[in-house]
């Protein structure tokens, strides 16, 4: 049986590339060592790394005056490396509260000393849309953060806010590499890998030359000029995980770019959000407008029969749909190594329950 790993993260991998992980962990390159065993400072780690850093700005067409910084610690860890290094005129960010991880980034700025002004929060509406920016003091604020797809809500932005002479900075970890968006719109871009890049372990952050290097003596391992001045290298890096990240962003180019990954999420998603929106038994609760490509979060409104599904839907080789617990029901990610036949494949299934659980009722 087919296996389709619907989990929000780690999550699924496009099969060629585990395929070549296999092959190369016994002996990469013909080294006679294995991928998991080179030296960061080896000529074999560097053509890895510089190879993945320039897949990235070809993909992303990220311009020449933005920086490409590999970090460990996850997104949680850019919550306090982003306000340590930015907010650093004003000492004070504005955030849109879209969600959890919205939520969470407010919470960690304050911790290190900076103000946040939540401009609007959507969560009397349980998140089911997005915050809107009505309007942004200049000289008021030293950025701007948004969470561009919140994972756990299944909501995402498709056009960002304008932000004026303020810089944006967005936590992009769910649809990075997902979903287009305009670099040159972002003072800052952080992003963990195991959605649609890798492996978990990875972090990477894009930020523009011009922010960095304005605050001294920052601890070392969330100094971003520090990190650009030693190429990701103040520490060992992650080693593996940016190795399985340059096979994915290898794989996004043969398959065609980010433009062609977008075209595809979106005939993924609107196939399952076409489903849902035809059915007497699920609801999407998430405003169409608002509606993320990449986590689809879908109810029955009764938690037995939604932990019924999930444990259905597991035997039939369609795994990790249960939602978050702050939502209930059930979320289906999408992300780009989710081939299309799977989504079919969880829409049959959804189709065949419904029937069933209309013929006992």
């Amino acid at each position: 049986m087919t296996i389709y790993n619907f989990a929000a993260g780690p999550a699924t991998m496009p099969a060629e590339v585990i395929q070549q992980i296999k092959a190369d962990l016994p002996s990469y390159n013909d080294s006679g060592m294995s991928i998991m065993e080179i030296s960061h400072r080896s000529a074999l780690f560097e053509d890895v790394f510089q190879k993945a850093q320039q897949d990235m700005r070809d993909l992303l067409k990220i311009p020449d005056n933005y920086q490409i910084l590999f970090f460990q610690g996850g997104c949680t860890l850019q919550f306090t490396a982003a306000p340590l290094n930015l907010a650093n005129k004003y000492h004070k960010i504005a955030l849109l509260d879209s969600g959890h991880w919205a939520d969470r980034a407010g919470d960690e700025a304050k911790r290190v000393g900076v103000k946040v002004d939540v401009l609007d929060s959507t969560k009397a509406d349980h998140y089911t849309k997005l915050p809107v920016l009505e309007s942004l003091p200049a000289d008021t604020y030293d950025y701007l953060h948004i969470t561009t797809n919140n994972t756990i809500e299944g909501t995402a932005y498709t056009n960002l806010p304008e932000t004026g002479m303020t810089e944006l900075v967005g936590d992009m970890s769910s649809n990075f590499m997902g979903q287009a968006y305009d670099v040159k719109k972002f003072g800052a871009i952080m992003a963990g890998a195991q959605k649609n890049l890798g492996i978990a372990g990875l972090t990477v952050v894009i930020v523009r030359n011009d922010l960095i290097g304005k605050v001294k003596d920052l601890p070392s391992m969330v100094d971003y000029q520090l990190f650009a001045k030693k190429e990701s290298m103040f520490n060992t890096p992650p080693v593996f995980a940016i190795y399985a990240a340059g096979l994915v962003l290898q794989w996004l180019k043969d398959q065609g770019g980010i433009a062609e990954m977008e075209r595809r999420n979106r005939q993924k998603s609107g196939l399952l959000y076409d489903f849902l929106d035809n059915s007497d038994l699920f609801t999407a609760p998430v405003f169409k407008a608002d509606r993320s490509l990449t986590n689809v979060v879908f109810v029955t409104g009764n938690p037995e029969i939604d932990q019924r599904l999930v444990a259905q839907a597991a035997d039939n080789g369609l795994v990790n749909i249960k939602g978050h617990r702050s939502v209930g029901g059930m979320r289906a990610s999408l992300y780009n190594a989710m081939p299309y036949e799977g989504v079919e494949k969880l829409v049959d299934f959804l189709t065949k329950f419904e029937k069933d659980y209309r013929g006992l009722h």
